[in-house]
């Protein structure tokens, strides 16, 4: 894709990037890199090529979902400054 001086310029204004000419004319060869890189990775057959979450094949090794610590619940309350059916009661912070 052939860029000009108009496209760049059209860009950074959609953008809302102020640019300068002479900005644009430097930025006109980058992006047109850009966008010459990316038609080179299009132009690559990847039909064959099956999609991945990972770049490698890792499964994580699973275990059993397993209680390992004792229910504290009622020693956390016993302290707590103000309890009511269970739940803590905090002071109101927003009004």
């Amino acid at each position: 894709m052939a860029l000009n001086l108009d496209d760049v310029t059209r860009v950074a204004r959609l953008a809302r990037i102020a640019i300068t000419e002479a900005e644009a004319q430097a930025a006109l060869p980058q992006l047109g890199g850009i966008f010459s890189l990316i038609e080179q990775m299009q132009a690559v057959d990847v039909s064959q090529v099956e999609p991945m979450s990972h770049a490698q094949d890792v499964t994580l090794r699973l275990r059993e979902d397993e209680v390992i610590e004792e229910n504290a619940r009622e020693l956390f309350q016993s302290v707590a400054p103000q309890v009511e059916a269970g739940l803590y009661l905090v002071p109101k912070v927003i009004e």
